[in-house]
């Protein structure tokens, strides 16, 4: 797998003039992914990137985190939000949320995990509205077999379990993903003349991949590739803004 950075010339021959809808991952892929998720902030320096290329190109940010917590990390008016893996989209004038009664399951599951894992450091359960985060950075190894133990009684009754970087996740067992989530939004806004771009760094992202690996562009966000849909690979935020920057003058 090719460097994006590396292999700009390429990408721009595979727009081929079109002017690229830019989907984007926010932990691990716009910020630095860090112990405490709460702690995540956006650099500055991408921001601004961001708010020039927003300027030109439609943009998206689909994240795990709750749609509100990752707009307001974000900070930049008229984009596209989704969060929860695209359960709960915000787009310029429209919404769309998937599944009904989802948030009230999740209250009840995340107050059943708090039960089940109290007493054990270092795991932190993190309900987003939509889906269940159980994050086992902090974690002693030795407990990971029954924190996982604790997620699969759960993950029954619409909910399944989901893999991400050091965590569990529950979400609702639905035929929806972020894949799905970034088509609906291309329909949405009439994006049908785009080349889609999505970068995401964790496993959830490469139902985006997938869904554009024939119509788009995916970049997988990873100090060293592994397998994927994606086409190219970039190392880390700092190699994600480096390529925002260039699309942003590339398109001036």
């Amino acid at each position: 797998m090719n460097n994006a950075l590396e292999h700009r010339h390429e990408i721009a021959r595979r727009l081929d003039g079109r002017r690229p809808a830019v989907f984007l991952d926010f932990d691990g892929t716009l910020s630095p992914i860090v112990g405490q998720p709460r702690l995540a902030t956006l650099p500055e320096d991408t921001r601004a990137v961001m708010e020039r290329l927003a300027r030109r190109y439609p943009m998206a940010i689909l994240s795990g985190r709750e749609r509100e917590d990752v707009a307001s990390r974000v900070g930049i008016e008229g984009l596209s939000y989704g969060g929860s893996h695209g359960f709960d989209i915000a787009c310029p004038g429209i919404r769309y949320e998937a599944g009904e009664g989802i948030p009230e399951q999740i209250e009840r599951t995340a107050a059943a995990l708090r039960r089940e894992l109290d007493g054990i450091e270092g795991v932190l359960i993190e309900p987003k509205r939509f889906t269940i985060a159980i994050h086992f950075r902090l974690a002693r190894r030795e407990d990971l077999p029954r924190i996982e133990r604790a997620v699969d009684a759960l993950a029954h009754s619409g909910l399944r379990k989901g893999h991400g970087k050091e965590h569990f996740e529950l979400r609702p067992d639905l035929d929806w993903d972020k894949g799905k989530a970034l088509l609906w939004i291309l329909d949405a806004l009439n994006l049908s003349d785009t080349v889609p771009l999505f970068l995401g760094d964790d496993f959830t992202d490469e139902d985006a991949f997938r869904a554009i690996q024939e119509s788009g562009i995916g970049i997988l966000v990873a100090e060293k590739p592994r397998p994927t849909a994606a086409s190219y690979f970039l190392r880390d935020p700092g190699e994600v803004r480096r390529f925002l920057e260039w699309l942003a003058e590339s398109s001036s």
